[in-house]
């Protein structure tokens, strides 16, 4: 049996896209089971929720006795604890590929897309596999999140043309469906500032500088900045746990398309010259910066050259 996972702190496309792989894996005759390496945010809560699908199963370590694929990432910082063991299957991604090593050849698939649910809609037709409606609506679901209702630069035709026909499959209307999915994501008022930082959030090396990048996604950036000394204190904690260099909080309004960011460590210097601004107060606002992957983590790491 085949263990199917994103990464940690999950998000909408990491989870549904374990369960979507799963049920294509187990149609084509592989046993496997998709899990999840944290909590649900509520956004996917939502999304599961509304299209009536269990959340898989925690998963807390691997072993050299497991066979495993990974969704939606591929660098093993960002994975379960002993994935350098376990025995890699096959990847499917849409992220830059760092550090990722196996013994045994397998199948890797890495697209330059705004979501893995693109990649998986095109292995689904490929394998001439139904897409039946509740699976259709978690890689519509997938893609409105990681897109922002295609408004992210990361967003391609290919994302949107899929997205429109996952819809149609899904019996939903994408755009009113799409705002209300994202607004479920934006409550913070019960979150920790703790949780508010493992909403979303990814450790890079970049050169050998430990980067993590946290994102939280909002309507109302402000009131999240109201809570700014206190985050400060939770992002210090962890950049001594994790023995980190840099830390950045990118606080992303969903609907305006811009981004403040709360940036602490001994090398905000990388985030000064990668965006071409001056820190006040340990922050700095990014206008029209809202993907991580397009946006942050690339001008970081040339920045770290």
């Amino acid at each position: 049996m085949m263990k199917i996972f994103g990464h940690k702190n999950p998000d909408t496309d990491t989870i549904t896209s374990a369960i979507v792989l799963a049920e294509l894996q187990n149609a084509l005759g592989n046993a496997a089971t998709a899990y999840r390496l944290g909590n649900l945010n509520k956004e996917t809560a939502f999304v599961l929720d509304y299209f009536q699908v269990e959340a898989p199963d925690l998963l807390t370590e691997v072993t050299e006795d497991d066979t495993v694929i990974l969704v939606d990432h591929n660098e093993f910082a960002q994975s379960v604890p002993g994935i350098e063991k376990a025995t890699p299957y096959m990847v499917v991604d849409h992220h830059r590929v760092s550090g990722f090593n196996s013994a045994e050849p397998l199948f890797f698939r890495a697209e330059p897309v705004g979501c893995t649910a693109t990649v998986l809609y095109k292995m689904y037709t490929e394998n001439k596999v139904e897409i039946k409606p509740s699976i259709a609506g978690l890689m519509a679901s997938a893609i409105v999140s990681d897109t922002l209702l295609f408004k992210s630069p990361t967003c391609t035709e290919q994302d949107q043309e899929v997205c429109l026909k996952l819809a149609q499959i899904a019996n939903i209307d994408i755009e009113s469906y799409g705002l209300e999915l994202l607004k479920a994501g934006t409550d913070l008022s019960d979150l920790s500032v703790a949780e508010l930082l493992r909403i979303d959030a990814k450790v890079f090396t970049m050169n050998g500088i430990s980067v993590e990048v946290a994102q939280i996604s909002t309507v109302d950036i402000g009131s999240v900045m109201e809570r700014q000394g206190d985050i400060e204190v939770v992002i210090n904690n962890i950049i001594t746990e994790k023995s980190l260099d840099l830390f950045i909080c990118v606080i992303t309004d969903v609907m305006n398309s811009n981004s403040q960011a709360i940036v602490l460590g001994n090398r905000t210097d990388l985030v000064e010259t990668a965006f071409a601004t001056t820190l006040e107060n340990n922050s700095a606002f990014l206008p029209g910066v809202v993907s991580r992957k397009k946006q942050i983590v690339p001008p970081l790491e040339k920045a770290s050259i």
